[in-house]
This record gives C-alpha cells, sequence and structure tokens, in this order.
C-alpha cells in the first residue's frame, strides 16, 4: 500500500505538473519505500504477535516460530542488492521532500546493521532467541520451592530475616549463571558481525546505527558522574545507617541483599513512611486508566488487549509493544498492590501511549518514536507520578495531613531514586562498553569493580559469579541503557517546558497533572504524532524550544 505522500510523488510527477520539484530518484525512492514497506509491515506485525504469545505463555513452539520469522525479516534487511540501491539513493542526493529522507535514513540504518554473512546472522538470531527462551521461562527456588521475580521483589522489599533476604537475591541471579556460557558466545558472535561492517565492537555499532555517538555519550555520563557522585554519597551513607540499624549492623556489613532491589536500582522504601501502604488493596490497573483519561491519553483500549497480572510460564517483569504501528497497542505487566507496580504501569503506559498516538497519516516506516530513548522520557515523566504527593493525593484521595506527611518523604525518594539511577545507569554503561571491548577479561570481578565505583554497594564474600547476566538488558536489548539516562534528562526537560509554557506556572510545587487535558494534548501535537519524521535533537528542539540539556534533571533533583 502507498502512503500518501509517496502516491502524491508519482501522481504529480506523472502529471508533470508546472512547478513540481518531484525529481526522479524521488520517485525511485518512493516506489522502493512502498514495496519495502509491503513485505514487512506483515511480517512485523506477525513476528510482534508471536513474541508476545511467547512471552505470555512461555509455550517453546512459539520461541521456535519467533525465531523462523525473525530470521525472515532480518534476511530482508541483510539483502545486499536492496542495500546498494539505498546507498545510491544516498550518494545521488535530491531528496528534498523531508518524509521520504528520514525514510531513507531509516532504511539506511535498518540495513546497515544486517549486512552480515548469512550463515552468521541465522546463528546469531537463533541464539539470541534460545536465551531469551531459557530466561523468560527459567524459575528461581528458595529452599527447593520455585519463585516467581515477582516473590523476590516482595521478600526484598518487606523481608527482616537477613538470611531469606540473601537467599531471594542469590535466587534472582540464579539465571545469569544458567545462561552465561550462551550469552559470551553471543556476544562474540555481535562482536563478529560487527567487525564485518567496519566497527570495532557491537557496542559502537549500535550506538552509531542509533543516530548517536560514542564520544558524546561518555561525555555526557562522565559529567552526571561528576554532578551525582557527592549528592549520591550523602544519600547514601543516610540510607546505609538506617538499613544497618535495622539489621542490627555496621554499616560496613551491608550486602547487596540489604537493599530492597536486586540490583540497587531503586531506593528502597525505609524513610519515615513506607509508601506501599497507600497502595495497598488499591485498584493499580483502574487508578492507571483514570490518570491517563484524565490528561486526554485514554487507554482503555491498550488495557483491554493487555496481560496484566502473573502466572505461571509468563515473562516476569513488564514491557509495552506495538504490534503494527495501526493501533495495536498492548503492555505486559505482572501487577501487585505496591508503589513498585503502580510506577511500572505508569512507566509502560508512557510507552504505550507514544505508540497509540503517533499521527497515522504518517508513513509506516515514520510511525515509531523519534529516538528509542524519547519513549523512555515520555515513560519516565508518567513513572514518577507513583511518588508524586500531590497525584497520591488526588488518586487516592487522601486528606491534606496525609499528603503533607507523604511530601517530605516522598520528595526525598523521589530525588534519590533519580540520582540513585544515574549511578546504576553508569555501571550498565560502562560495564557493557567493557564486555563488547573484551569479552575475555574477567567480566565477574569487573562488575563488581563497576558496581562498588558507582554505587558503593560491597560485593559479596567469597569467588563472583556471573549473577549479573539475570540482568534482562544483556540480552533483549543489548547496548540500551543509556538510552534510559537520556530518557531520564528528557523528561525533566519535558516537565519544564509543560510547568513554564504549557500550564504557564511560576514553580511545580504540588503539581500532578491529574485530569488537566493540556498536558495530553501538548505531548501528543508536539511529541508523540511526529513520530521519526524528525531527528530526535531536532524533534527536542521543536518540542521544548531547545536541544536535549541535562541542565533541567541537575535543577530538579541534583542541586
Amino acid at each position: 500500500m502507498r502512503t500518501i505522500s509517496t502516491l502524491c510523488l508519482t501522481v504529480l510527477a506523472a502529471l508533470a505538473l508546472p512547478g513540481c520539484n518531484t525529481n526522479s530518484t524521488e520517485i525511485e525512492l518512493a516506489n522502493f519505500i512502498d514495496a519495502h514497506v509491503a513485505e514487512v509491515d506483515p511480517l512485523s506485525a506477525r513476528a510482534n504477535l508471536t513474541y508476545w504469545e511467547a512471552a505470555t505463555t512461555g509455550k517453546p513452539e512459539k520461541w521456535d516460530t519467533l525465531k523462523a520469522q525473525q530470521l525472515e525479516i532480518r534476511r530482508i534487511y541483510s539483502d545486499r542488492e536492496d542495500f546498494a540501491q539505498i546507498k545510491a539513493f544516498r550518494e545521488a542526493g535530491g531528496i528534498r521532500d523531508r518524509r521520504l529522507a528520514r525514510q531513507l535514513d531509516k532504511l539506511h540504518y535498518g540495513y546497515l546493521k544486517n549486512q552480515i554473512e548469512p550463515v552468521l546472522l541465522q546463528q546469531i538470531v537463533e541464539l539470541d532467541n534460545q536465551i531469551q527462551e531459557t530466561y523468560n521461562s527459567y524459575r528461581a527456588t528458595i529452599d527447593g520451592e520455585q519463585v516467581t521475580m515477582s516473590d523476590i521483589y516482595t521478600i526484598m522489599t518487606t523481608e527482616e530475616n537477613v538470611a531469606t533476604r540473601e537467599a531471594a537475591w542469590r535466587a534472582s541471579k540464579e539465571v545469569g549463571n544458567v545462561i552465561i556460557k550462551d550469552f559470551l558466545r553471543l556476544v562474540k558472535l555481535r562482536n563478529r558481525a560487527a567487525r564485518q561492517l567496519g566497527f570495532d565492537t557491537f557496542h559502537t555499532m549500535i550506538v552509531v546505527t542509533g543516530e548517536q555517538d560514542v564520544a558524546e555519550l561518555d561525555k555526557i555520563f562522565a559529567e552526571l558522574d561528576a554532578q551525582t557522585r557527592g549528592p549520591f554519597a550523602k544519600l547514601k551513607r543516610e540510607l546505609d545507617a538506617i538499613l544497618a540499624q535495622g539489621y542490627g549492623i555496621a554499616p560496613t556489613a551491608l550486602r547487596p541483599w540489604h537493599y530492597h532491589d536486586p540490583f540497587f536500582q531503586r531506593t528502597p522504601l525505609v524513610y519515615e513512611l513506607d509508601l506501599d501502604r497507600y497502595y495497598k488493596d488499591r485498584d493499580i490497573e483502574g487508578l492507571a486508566k483514570t490518570y491517563f483519561a484524565g490528561v486526554a491519553l485514554p487507554v482503555d483500549d491498550i488495557l483491554a488487549r493487555s496481560d496484566l497480572y502473573d502466572r505461571e510460564g509468563k515473562y516476569p517483569h513488564a514491557f509495552s509493544q506495538d504490534v503494527d504501528r495501526h493501533g495495536n497497542v498492548r503492555i505486559l505487566c505482572n501487577l501487585q498492590d505496591t508503589e513498585r507496580w503502580m510506577e511500572t504501569i505508569l512507566h509502560e503506559l508512557g510507552h504505550a501511549v507514544y505508540s497509540k498516538y503517533h499521527d497515522p497519516a504518517e508513513p509506516w516506516m515514520l510511525r515509531v518514536p523519534a529516538h528509542s530513548f524519547t519513549t523512555e522520557a515520555i515513560a519516565m515523566l508518567f513513572g514518577r507520578l507513583s511518588r508524586n504527593a500531590a497525584w497520591m493525593q488526588e488518586m487516592l484521595d487522601l486528606s491534606d495531613a496525609e499528603t503533607a506527611e507523604i511530601k517530605t518523604v516522598s520528595d526525598r525518594y523521589l530525588r534519590f531514586q533519580q540520582i540513585l539511577f544515574a549511578r546504576w545507569a553508569m555501571v550498565m554503561y560502562q560495564f557493557e562498553k567493557a564486555l563488547y571491548a573484551d569479552p575475555e577479561q574477567d567480566l565477574n570481578g569487573l562488575w563488581w569493580d563497576m558496581v562498588e565505583k558507582y554505587q558503593l554497594v560491597n560485593r559479596p564474600d567469597g569467588p563472583a559469579d556471573a549473577g549479573w547476566a539475570s540482568k534482562l538488558h544483556f540480552t533483549t536489548a543489548p547496548c540500551y541503557y543509556h538510552n534510559y539516562m537520556l530518557g531520564e534528562l528528557l523528561a525533566s526537560q519535558l516537565h519544564h517546558h509543560i510547568v513554564s509554557k504549557v500550564l504557564k506556572l511560576d514553580s511545580d510545587a504540588s503539581l500532578s497533572y491529574v485530569g488537566d487535558e493540556r498536558v495530553g494534548r501538548y505531548l501528543r501535537k508536539s511529541v508523540l504524532a511526529p513520530g521519526a519524521l524528525y531527528p530526535w535533537n531536532e524533534m527536542i528542539a521543536r518540542a521544548t524550544g531547545e536541544p536535549l540539556t541535562p541542565k533541567y534533571f541537575v535543577e530538579q533533583f541534583i542541586k
């Protein structure tokens, strides 16, 4: 099916209307794109549905089907004749139609990273899917009893017995040791493919084909390290004193299982108030539905397609999926009545509304976010609300006294959470870059070097194992984690613009967005609808008046 823009190009050229600026290269490119989309659109939708079925059921036959479907799609993008034609379009120049030019960019990077010899490509796809199947279906054990990740999160958040906490923490890492041999094989295969394409490592290839620059990322993370190091150390000392007192040990005796997340990427709820109590027995799904409707971003249809509650064989975490770029958007969660899962569903629905509210008139290839980190920004903008006192008051119908009590603690939690996440993102970014630079080094020891440097968490006694590989992003979203941090920066930038320019407020004190349709209307027009029409920094400048900057994140959470 032709897109509106390419159909118009062809008609205008055929009529040879006076003043028509369409040239033959643009017509050829439009026809190439039409043929490509006609082939890839149904295949990608079919593969996405298969992935959904595999993730929600854990059935091995679904993973086998997915492997074949993904390989079929990647073979399209590995076609050397097509890639030569794409390069010829780029070298010819003269593509003046903005939409055609952006689609050409997307095609170029999509094909470039798949120009791999067929045997190697098949090995990568098969091994990748094998690891994901093992990861998704694996269930750890505590004292011989199988547990889910939801069980582990509950134990690490609420359990007072240190031995049980340690057992839960170690259980969360089991799958890393199960998959490590295959995963390191996959790392080496990915590197081999990247080097065939002229990149030094797979990490560099993913960054460059994602329209980013390694040196610029290094600079951003160095700046964040300098900005957050001191504030984080202070907050961490305060937290360690509270935790140590509760466990009856010295702060120096604290180990990873004393914190409330397997990777210490979330702030433990240990201050004067436990935010989980306000979500106890609440309808987490209903709260999310009500909230998004109130900001003119209704999600009823998304939730109707979604899979929201835990069960055997199901993927243990959460994600959002745009199945077909034609409106079939859904999320997967494993909801419980806790602050963690309130944040998670708000976050995943943030991704989902980005997919749902793309302008359907835009070409299929541009009905995606401007960049993966820009959809993370929308997810984070909404996910932060689960710890926002004003939001909690309005959504949970709390009294002024309760809200005042919450605010002191929730502001502290939110600030700590953002600084903590920046430190955690540094671990992931620096470790993964080092992993692909030299997969033969002592990775287990390197992991704890990074954790101790950036998170100030003491490593366990004894030999280090491959528990780090239990972090699902190493397999399912390789070399991606820096985008979460860029998303946090952009979320703060968008928040600042909404407060100062959209809502025209002097400050964001007591701001929750609840029931304010101006928020949704602004996001739909300036961020969601354009999709990938503009390169990511141009979209950000158009939406906020300036390119991406860390200054609003620093102002909001550090200074």
